[in-house]
């Protein structure tokens, strides 16, 4: 049953603001370190063991902390827990900024990550609870925050730490960290009166995420569709973001330049993907033609690289760019294929956190296997694979119904 709608901002401003904030705190805390590498080896020793652990260390933090988050959740209760997530990611990133060597910079790094990926399951949640009738347009809303807050940092990091010095451009992202906290520090004490308040039946939908809950996950088939969508996704973005520009330069004879301004061309898909997918799934049920939209163009991306690299390079990259439109396709399911508050923060856990999981061996895995065989085909002809495998889950997740009622349908009541 549809929620009725009412104004964005009535009663929900610090909400909204919230949101915000928490979005491009999650991402900017991300996108801020790669750029100075350059500037920070020149203070000390930074190997490429530690940089290819900061490179591998999202996911697996997005995945271990996807895990804990929903017993997180049921302890602390998601205002609380978002105070916590913004307070950790300030720590890390002042942490990181202040490193007088590489491995408390790696050590900073974990922290910052960790925090996000708490910060990644809580968003879905937070959405659902504040915005039950405006779901598509808040997903639009902090989807899109995170995509600008991925291209703002790499843009500004190397000017700001070339007119101060690193320290200060890493340290800059703290100060975003540290107001979102503001808001949300508000909210969890509103939250605190409130539950103290109401104790009756009426405030039963909002129950803590439980363990059963998050084991329920395993036997849903939407839930794993979903994990699926999400996982193709990440492959393509992790994987682009450390071998395509190689893969270019290798295969299309492009110069490094050229290379980076197409992983810029990639990027970029993510913008208008973010600000569509989410209002074209709300208002039009266009799931199923979105997962179509999303595998047939990254198919044909990857057959024209295949195949014809050095003809039209920058449209098989852009084509290749919309396969990760499944990224803000399945954040917008995790709130409507959900049914409960318990319902959507398990989901969004196990989603995200298996997501990532599989998402961290790829990136590894894909270096390797050019390595064995010298040759980009084979990886290539990988990832077409792992897009081929967004059309079952496509078909899954597109049916209008919840984990809640998958379960009750297979194993009684909720």
């Amino acid at each position: 049953m549809s929620t009725p709608a009412r104004p964005l901002w009535q009663g929900r401003t610090l909400a909204v603001v919230g949101i915000v904030l928490f979005a491009f705190s999650l991402r900017s805390a991300v996108a801020s370190l790669s750029p100075l590498f350059d500037h920070i080896g020149a203070d000390f020793a930074l190997p490429a063991a530690v940089i290819g652990l900061i490179g591998t260390a999202p996911p697996v933090c997005f995945a271990i902390f996807g895990l804990l988050t929903p017993s997180l959740e049921r302890r602390f209760g998601l205002e609380r827990l978002a105070v916590v997530a913004m307070a950790v990611v300030t720590t890390g990133l002042i942490a990181r900024s202040l490193a007088p060597s590489s491995g408390l910079l790696l050590a900073g790094t974990a922290l910052v990550f960790a925090a996000v990926g708490t910060g990644n399951i809580l968003v879905p949640p937070l959405v659902k609870r504040y915005f039950p009738d405006r779901i598509g347009l808040l997903t639009t809303i902090y989807s899109t925050t995170m995509a600008v807050s991925t291209f703002l940092p790499p843009l500004i990091a190397v000017p700001v730490a070339d007119a101060t010095h690193w320290r200060s451009s890493l340290g800059l992202w703290a100060v975003f960290s540290l107001v979102a906290m503001i808001p949300w520090i508000q909210l969890a004490v509103r939250r605190a009166s409130h539950d103290r308040a109401v104790s009756d039946a009426a405030d039963d939908d909002i129950v803590p995420a439980t363990p059963r809950a998050l084991g329920r996950m395993w036997r849903i088939p939407l839930a794993w569709a979903l994990l699926v969508g999400f996982a193709v996704s990440g492959v393509m973005a992790y994987v682009s973001f450390a071998w395509l520009p190689t893969i270019l330069v290798d295969i299309a004879g492009v110069t490094p330049a050229a290379a980076g301004a197409l992983l810029g061309l990639f990027a970029a898909m993510g913008l208008p993907c973010s600000l569509l997918v989410p209002l074209l799934v709300t208002r039009w049920n266009a799931t199923r033609v979105l997962f179509g939209v999303a595998v047939v163009a990254g198919l044909v991306g990857i057959a024209g690289m295949l195949f014809v690299p050095t003809v039209a390079t920058w449209l098989w990259v852009a084509l290749f760019g919309l396969a990760p439109l499944l990224f803000p396709l399945v954040l917008v399911l995790l709130g409507l294929r959900s049914r409960t508050h318990e319902g959507s923060v398990a989901l969004s856990g196990f989603v995200q956190s298996g997501g990532y999981a599989i998402v961290a061996l790829f990136p590894i895995g894909i270096g390797l296997l050019h390595d064995a065989t010298g040759s980009w085909t084979g990886p290539l002809i990988v990832l077409a694979c792992v897009v081929a495998a967004a059309i079952p889950a496509g078909v899954v997740a597109a049916r209008p119904h919840t984990v809640e009622h998958d379960w009750e349908r297979r194993h009684g009541a909720w």
